[in-house]
């Protein structure tokens, strides 16, 4: 049995399921998962005999009639998560049974032959990706405005959380403050590389703290501009001078599109290294108190046995931590059944102190949960005797 159990349903074609197959399996790997080992993929001729205790959604494509419809019926009672999914020029109301109407569902994308967008979607049910979708735009103002704004609002169209300093901070915050907070919370910074990007002590600082914070980066490297080899690794587009409307855009729409899509993209690899990191240097400071990293369980839940052999079970969180994901790790721990109180890590570097001291006073009012800072993971794991 898995850890983690998907399903493909409904009257998906052979082609659709062995490329949702194949894209699963590539954002799967990234967290050092296997599939058919640790994330279960099922049928409706298997789905009866998936594990009840492991985490799981599944998507239902839509159109004729797959015999399926029970099956779906039976989750959607049971409050699985179940993805309507249809096609191109489908219709909802038309091609998704009626008790499944209530969920959002996915058109499928010719621009997505890959099924990113539904494989990213059936990741976050599961578990594996944060729901929160967050992405930074890192610009030059006087150079790259008006792309920065098309950006902003096309991926906010496609469900992303998008941060803008011209949009996102309100009056009277403290600027760098908040533009930092939002830089930890975000999933992937878009890079938009003008002539004079790195002119800015400003972008310099954002595209560097990034990387400190192993943020993957979408490089955008505008027409005819000679990059720096500094970022050769980065994830990076080239736009072409047709592609560029104006001098500081907007983008012609196949760019922006092809834009977003690649952000879909890096996403999940940018969570998974944040991830696996987590789990590197905490296994590295558990060690140097006397203490043993067990193994990873479902919702990437850490096993820690301490000196005097109790266990414990850490739940590295990416990005800002907030009630909600206190919540989160709450419901996820009863639901494994693992015992004591479950403790979330984060990294609290360029966190604001106000959010920091609100946590704090969240952990001491909320007994179901206890935080750790990653940066104090050996101080704290070495005082846990109880």
């Amino acid at each position: 049995m898995g850890v983690y159990e998907v399903a493909i349903l409904g009257s998906a074609t052979e082609h659709q399921r062995q490329v949702l197959q194949a894209t699963l399996d590539d954002q799967i790997n990234d967290f050092g998962l296997r599939l058919g080992e640790d994330v279960v993929l099922h049928d409706a001729r298997t789905i009866h005999h998936r594990n009840p205790r492991a985490a799981f959604a599944a998507a239902y494509f839509g159109g004729a009639e797959s015999g399926d419809e029970p099956i779906a019926s039976e989750l959607v009672a049971s409050s699985q998560p179940v993805v309507p999914v249809i096609s191109s020029n489908g219709d909802f109301v038309r091609d998704v049974p009626a008790f499944m109407q209530t969920a959002n569902g996915i058109r499928l994308n010719n621009d997505d032959p890959s099924m990113q967008v539904l494989a990213s979607a059936l990741m976050e049910c599961i578990g594996l990706l944060r729901r929160q979708r967050r992405v930074f735009v890192s610009y030059r103002r006087p150079e790259a405005r008006a792309a920065a704004l098309q950006l902003h609002d096309l991926l906010s169209s496609k469900g992303f959380d998008v941060f803008l300093d011209t949009h996102d901070i309100r009056p009277g915050d403290p600027f760098q403050d908040v533009l930092w907070h939002r830089l930890c919370d975000s999933d992937v910074m878009v890079m938009l590389d003008t002539p004079s990007y790195f002119d800015s002590k400003w972008t310099r600082q954002e595209l560097g703290r990034a990387l400190s914070k192993e943020i993957h980066v979408l490089r955008v490297i505008w027409p005819e501009h000679k990059p720096t080899k500094m970022m050769d690794l980065a994830e990076t587009i080239y736009l072409e001078p047709a592609e560029l409307v104006g001098a500081d855009g907007p983008l012609a729409e196949e760019a922006a599109q092809q834009i977003a899509l690649a952000v879909e993209n890096l996403r999940s690899r940018s969570i998974a290294a944040r991830y696996m990191s987590f789990t590197g240097r905490l296994r590295a400071d558990a060690e140097r108190v006397g203490a043993r990293v067990d193994g990873v369980g479902a919702h990437r839940a850490i096993s820690i046995t301490l000196m005097n052999e109790n266990r414990v079970w850490a739940y590295p969180v990416v990005g800002v931590p907030t009630a909600e994901t206190l919540n989160d790790v709450a419901h996820k721990a009863r639901q494994a059944n693992q015992g004591g109180i479950p403790i979330l890590v984060y990294d609290s570097i360029g966190i604001r102190d106000t959010w920091s001291t609100h946590l704090k006073w969240l952990e001491e009012n909320i007994k179901v949960v206890r935080s750790m800072k990653l940066s104090e993971a050996a101080w704290t794991l070495s005082g846990l005797e109880d």
